[in-house]
């Protein structure tokens, strides 16, 4: 299995039998994904989609004919997807589930949803869509809709009901979002002390990515056992 990163908090799994895009709103500068897709040969396509905000979804996936389209039940609803359109609507709490993956859809401090993603070989993957602990000290009014301590005490209540699920996942897309300033790496701390991750993954980070890169050093020193991989790494 490989791991790509597109761009924004698009990654791509590329296995032998299938690609899984997860929330694709832009491509790379090198075109990686339309690439993947064109020469993907006879490889089951997905799309998963973790809510509607146009930094998460782009209507371009539903020109796919043969692809499987798992969509928040948001994205259905705000981006009018066709009735008569293929596609699963997924709430938190809904599976689904076929030969090569189970998907599993959980809550997330934003609108819609987050992932978490076992392989046929059980591999885990949990791509957090907008779940993360939004802590705006500058400006929160324009940004969440809650207290801090309310945004806080919602986040820790997902990330416990995740560490009774699975206390362990393989690989980690989570939110290091720059404009954060210096609270960017408060909810990768927080999950990461309650979730043991093998492969820790940034991402929503605006194309800031020597900024981003640099902020993981902080979490290294702090968790050793796991693989913090910078933007552009595969």
């Amino acid at each position: 299995m490989k791991l790509h990163y597109i761009y924004h908090s698009c990654f791509v799994v590329e296995a032998d039998a299938y690609l899984i895009v997860y929330d694709y709103w832009r491509d790379n500068g090198e075109g990686l994904l339309h690439r993947l897709i064109e020469e993907r040969g006879d490889k089951r396509l997905y799309f998963v989609v973790s809510h509607f905000h146009e930094d998460h979804y782009n209507p371009e996936i539903l020109g796919y004919g043969d692809a499987r389209l798992l969509l928040s039940y948001d994205t259905v609803k705000r981006r009018r997807v066709p009735k008569l359109l293929p596609f699963i609507s997924l709430r938190p709490g809904d599976e689904y589930e076929d030969e090569y993956l189970k998907l599993q859809a959980l809550r997330s401090t934003d609108v819609g949803i987050s992932t978490l993603t076992t392989l046929s070989d059980g591999t885990t993957l949990y791509h957090a869509g907008d779940n993360n602990n939004w802590y705006f000290l500058e400006n929160e009014e324009e940004h969440i809709r809650c207290s801090l301590d309310e945004m806080e005490g919602l986040f820790i209540s997902i990330v416990r009901e995740m560490q009774k699920m699975s206390p362990e996942v393989d690989h980690v897309m989570f939110p290091v979002d720059p404009r954060l300033g210096n609270e960017m790496l408060r909810g990768a701390f927080q999950w990461l002390r309650h979730i043991r991750t093998a492969h820790f993954y940034p991402m929503h980070c605006w194309g800031r990515r020597d900024e981003v890169n640099r902020s993981l050093e902080q979490l290294r020193e702090l968790f050793r056992e796991t693989d913090f991989v910078e933007i552009g790494g595969e």
